[in-house]
């Protein structure tokens, strides 16, 4: 009886090597296309590197601080930026996002004015991305 269940209902031996073997196809496919990317994007993409480093800041005032910050990015990258002002706990009290135009040298050193909610005491880059 089982085996006429079985049969009814495809549940055949022949059904399920055609099930596994679909599968595996599959998964090779995919395992294919995810080589494929990472060798694209790994090897072929651009690889434009930004590097950041803080150099200094001047409190203004208490709603006022200038950021002194250095970009180093391949000549000729506009290169944007977000600094922030940092308050004593360490809560961003000021942000603003700077372009830098593209320039032959690989280092630019900035200084940017970030207007601030209260008085911050520090100040610093958050992050730096290609324009």
């Amino acid at each position: 009886m089982s085996t006429a269940l079985d049969a009814r209902y495809g549940r055949t031996r022949s059904r399920r090597i055609r099930t596994r073997t679909v599968a595996i196809t599959a998964g090779a496919g995919v395992l294919l296309v995810a080589v494929a990317w990472v060798l694209w994007v790994g090897l072929f993409g651009t690889t434009a590197s930004i590097e950041t480093q803080d150099v200094g800041y001047t409190v203004v005032d208490s709603h006022a601080i200038d950021i002194r910050s250095q970009v180093s990015a391949d000549p000729g990258t506009k290169v944007s930026c977000s600094i922030q002002g940092l308050n004593k706990k360490f809560a961003i009290v000021g942000w603003k996002i700077v372009t830098l135009p593209a320039v032959t040298d690989r280092n630019r050193v900035f200084t940017e004015r970030v207007r601030t909610s209260e008085p911050a005491v520090t100040g610093l880059i958050g992050s730096c991305w290609t324009t």
